[in-house]
């Protein structure tokens, strides 16, 4: 299940994924996600028959399949400490480091009784048998990988087709560990060869792009950055601002706790040295980020993004998949 036009959405969660921008990439040609990421099971099952609503198209949805790891627990305190001026300036309590799956088995149910096409995973792969159970009830299984040895367990695990993200991609890496060298997208489709369709994504901007990816062997280009600016995109105001700012990106682990690409603010530079541990960060920066949003205070939250960023345009997901198409 590859999107007619070779151009699919990436699922763009914590707040640019929406229905609408699902629905209208899927519309255009493309095949849209829609992400479940950091939804709760009954607000994503509203998204998704929201989704459903809107085209009778082929649609995608994204799974983070998290682990849980060792983590350093006197690091997240000691980061706790080191932010707590900002929850006093923000006038908000931290968060309340921890760790949770997001809800996965929840959310595999839900997506084994609705119309999905595509299940694609963030930061790890299904076990075979929920790789074999999806593909009984209809579903192509897509797994995320950034290094040939992710590509080889997910081919063992029996999964349809890869994302290969490469290090240009905006937001958290899909790596399924916090650790590595991120590798270029072009490289990185050179270095795996196991025997299932690639879909390209990191850095992706433009038709060139595109066709340069497809002519690296992928069969299809996931882009993200490029629709950030869609009116259907629920990307925050603060962020739409730093899209038009200028600037560079680079990776945090700041915000999160997992390493992360985006636009180079405050908080990134304040806080270079974040624990690796996720989802516990996220947990306890989620009210600084909050409250910053809500101010409109674009150097105090996270603005994912990939490296090509200033090219993004304020232009419907239609239009954007015509643009791309190669």
């Amino acid at each position: 299940m590859i999107s007619r036009s070779s151009i699919v959405l990436a699922p763009l969660a914590g707040g640019p994924s929406t229905p609408e921008l699902a629905a209208a990439v899927s519309n255009a040609g493309g095949l849209g996600f829609l992400a479940a990421g950091y939804l709760p099971p009954n607000v994503f099952a509203e998204q998704l028959r929201r989704t459903r609503e809107l085209t009778t198209e082929p649609i995608g949805v994204n799974l983070f399949v998290l682990e849980a790891v060792d983590v350093d627990d006197d690091a997240i305190a000691a980061y706790a400490l080191e932010l707590k001026p900002e929850a006093r300036a923000r006038g908000v309590q931290l968060g309340r480091p921890r760790f949770d799956d997001d809800w996965l088995d929840e959310k595999l149910e839900l997506i084994a009784h609705a119309d999905v096409e595509v299940v694609s995973t963030t930061f790890g792969c299904p076990a075979a048998e929920t790789v074999a159970r999806l593909q009984q009830s209809g579903t192509h299984v897509w797994a995320t990988v950034t290094a040939p040895h992710e590509a080889r367990a997910a081919r063992d695990a029996g999964v349809d087709a890869l994302v290969v993200q490469g290090a240009e991609a905006g937001g958290h890496r899909g790596s399924w560990r916090d650790d590595g060298e991120p590798v270029p997208v072009l490289e990185l489709l050179a270095l795996i060869d196991v025997g299932l369709p690639l879909i390209a994504t990191g850095g992706i901007a433009d038709r060139d792009g595109v066709g340069a990816v497809l002519a690296a062997g992928a069969q299809a280009a996931q882009v993200g950055t490029a629709f950030l600016l869609c009116p259907e995109a629920g990307t925050s105001a603060p962020h739409r601002s730093a899209l038009h700012g200028g600037g560079e990106t680079a990776y945090t682990r700041a915000f999160t706790g997992r390493v992360a690409r985006g636009i180079v603010n405050r908080f990134m530079v304040d806080h270079p040295d974040a624990p690796s541990a996720y989802p516990h960060i996220h947990h306890l920066t989620a009210p600084l980020r909050a409250a910053a949003r809500a101010a409109g205070d674009a150097d105090g939250i996270n603005l994912w993004a990939g490296v090509n960023f200033a090219r993004a345009e304020e232009r419907p997901a239609a239009e954007i998949v015509e643009l791309l198409r190669p």
